[in-house]
Order: C-alpha cells, then sequence, then structure tokens
C-alpha cells in the first residue's frame, strides 16, 4: 500500500439502538463498507459503532450479524480495521479480535500512519464535566465486574444494557454545547504539545476538522442522522459526507 491509499475513520454509530428517523443508518453502513471501505488500506472505528456491546461465551446479538459479516470480508479483503473502545461498547472481548480479525484498542491509541502521528480516542472521560463519568468509567471497565455482569442470562443482561447505554446517550446530547467542544479542542492542542501531528476523537457526534499550523484536530462526527466520515490520504486529513444516491461529499473545513 502507498499513501494514496485512504486510511478511513468512523464512529457513534449505535448501532442497535431504535432511533426515530434513523432506521436505514445500518443499511447504509453496510454499503459504504462493501462499496468505500473496502477499498481502504486501514479502517478505524474510533468508538460506539454499537450502543450497547458486550461478549457472551456463546451468545452473539443477532441483530449485529450482517455488520460483524461486513466488517470481516473487509479483514479477509486485506483491510486492517481498528476498533477503539467507546463508552457504549467498552467491553470488547476476544470474539471481535480472534473470529473477526479486528485489532481491538481498549484506550488511548497512538500509531505512525503516511508520516504522520496520530493519536486516537473516543473521547469519553476527557472534559471537566466528565469528572463523576470518570469514576463510573474505571467500575464499568474492569473485568471482574464485568464477568460478574455476565452472569445475567443474555435475556436480561442484553436488555438491561441496553436501557442504561440509551439513557446515557441521551444525557450526552443535552450538554454537547459550544464551551465542550473547545474543550476537546483544548485537550487535541495538549496530545501536540506531546508531539503528535494528528489527533481524532469520537465521541460528541460533531463532525469537525481544526487545523493549527501543520497539526490536525478531527472529529469523524456520527453515523445517525449524517453519514460522515474522516480520511487520511497523502498525509491530508479531510472530513467527508456519505450520501446513498450520489458520491460522497468533502465538507467544507475550520480553520
Amino acid at each position: 500500500m502507498t499513501d494514496s491509499t485512504p486510511v478511513l475513520f468512523i464512529s457513534d454509530a449505535h448501532l442497535g439502538r431504535r432511533i426515530p428517523g434513523c432506521d436505514d443508518r445500518e443499511k447504509h453502513l453496510l454499503t459504504f463498507l462493501d462499496r468505500i471501505a473496502s477499498r481502504a488500506e486501514k479502517v478505524f472505528i474510533v468508538g460506539d459503532l454499537f450502543d450497547f456491546w458486550i461478549e457472551y461465551r456463546y451468545a452473539i446479538r443477532p441483530d449485529y450479524f450482517k455488520v460483524l459479516h461486513e466488517l470481516r470480508k473487509l479483514v479477509c479483503g486485506g483491510v486492517e480495521v481498528h476498533y477503539l473502545a467507546g463508552n457504549h461498547d467498552f467491553a470488547l472481548g476476544p470474539f471481535i479480535g480472534e473470529v473477526i480479525g479486528l485489532k481491538t484498542h481498549l484506550d488511548h491509541l497512538d500509531t505512525a500512519i503516511q508520516g504522520k502521528r496520530l493519536h486516537l480516542f473516543h473521547g469519553d472521560g476527557l472534559i471537566k464535566a466528565d469528572i463523576g463519568y470518570r469514576a463510573l468509567r474505571r467500575v464499568l471497565r474492569n473485568p471482574f465486574n464485568q464477568k460478574i455482569y455476565k452472569l445475567l442470562h443474555p435475556n436480561i443482561g442484553v436488555p438491561l444494557g441496553s436501557f442504561c447505554s440509551g439513557s446515557s446517550r441521551k444525557m450526552t446530547s443535552r450538554w454537547i454545547s459550544e464551551g465542550v467542544l473547545e474543550e476537546y479542542r483544548q485537550r487535541a492542542r495538549e496530545y501536540f504539545g506531546c508531539g503528535s501531528d494528528i489527533v481524532v476523537f469520537g465521541h460528541t457526534h460533531h463532525p469537525e476538522i481544526r487545523r493549527w499550523a501543520d497539526k490536525v484536530f478531527c472529529n469523524p462526527g456520527e453515523w445517525i442522522r449524517r453519514y460522515t466520515y474522516a480520511k487520511l490520504e497523502n498525509g491530508e486529513m479531510s472530513l467527508w459526507e456519505y450520501f446513498p444516491d450520489k458520491p460522497p461529499q468533502r465538507i467544507a473545513e475550520s480553520s
């Protein structure tokens, strides 16, 4: 692969959650993975692809089969797919890695691509307003606590987790203000100071790209009401919107 082979970034589809007016998002995501992502060198899922994910040893949610199958096809076709845990799908287990073939990352990820140093993270727990969540995050991500939770039968554990996940998403959507977005940009600048050239966060569902000299902060946005994604090609980061019935369009950048 060369630097002209694109690397793609998507986040926040929250599949498995019924959202009025957004019933077609899985269908369009499947088409995107087949037609667009299949031509990429790497694909990074920057968290919350699923609205609730937990791996039982002998049970996987059937409503996730189509997407998991498409991701497996990408891997078999030579695309390297990375899955960063979000605040809704943090309980990633061996099924995703060993069976589907994705490279999973439970926290921050630093990597080098096309001559650029990238820092990737879903974005949950980063800002001042997340102080309470950071304590909860340690509880939820504790492997022992997850084992205890999985003692619940899937017919109980999955609906319960989905209910709690939906409540969390509704609470999150209330506080995404310009002030909050600016806090994320400031956190990106801190990682620039540590040597990163490009910082990618998800979580806010707000697609944007910001440039400071030769440094870039990008949020791929969401795959719910808008189908947005980021692309790294020839060392340049750009933001795009996918349309089911016409070619993807590049989103105007913010300086």
